[in-house]
């Protein structure tokens, strides 16, 4: 009876170098967050072919403070608050003027650009890009952006 399990993976053979520290210095500046040996094999070989894993994400002191902004923005009750605005508007009990609408949609797109940004300062790309590109759309329209 014929396995009907996938053939395992090739099988890679470790390979050395011997680098000065300078020389390893740079190659890990030039690989960032990627393993030194994950970018070698990048620039060696760069059509690339199948990785064996998702390079390894290293928290540098900095990464750490952005993803502790990141919380306290999505913690600050910024969208809820906006939430209650439009729900008096919607009510009536916010009297909606051009200039209070202007300065809504301003403090949106500010807000849509902080998030954006830390999150590209972590490495982390934007969740609903489609969510994110509408907003820019209505509020360039409305001459906000």
């Amino acid at each position: 009876m014929a396995s009907t399990r996938a053939s395992p993976s090739p099988i890679t053979a470790p390979f050395s170098i011997r680098l000065t520290k300078d020389e390893r210095t740079d190659l890990a500046s030039r690989a960032g967050n990627r393993p030194i040996g994950a970018y070698v094999k990048s620039v060696l070989f760069p059509d690339g072919g199948p990785t064996r894993r998702s390079p390894a994400r290293v928290a540098h002191e900095s990464q750490k403070e952005l993803g502790k902004i990141l919380a306290a923005l999505g913690a600050s009750r910024l969208a809820s608050n906006f939430n209650q605005l439009a729900k008096a508007a919607n009510q009536g009990a916010l009297p909606v003027t051009q200039e209070l609408e202007n300065e809504l949609w301003a403090a949106c797109a500010q807000i849509a650009e902080m998030r954006d940004q830390l999150l590209a300062a972590l490495g982390i790309r934007s969740v609903n890009q489609n969510l994110v590109q509408t907003f820019n759309r209505h509020a360039k329209s409305r001459g906000v952006l």
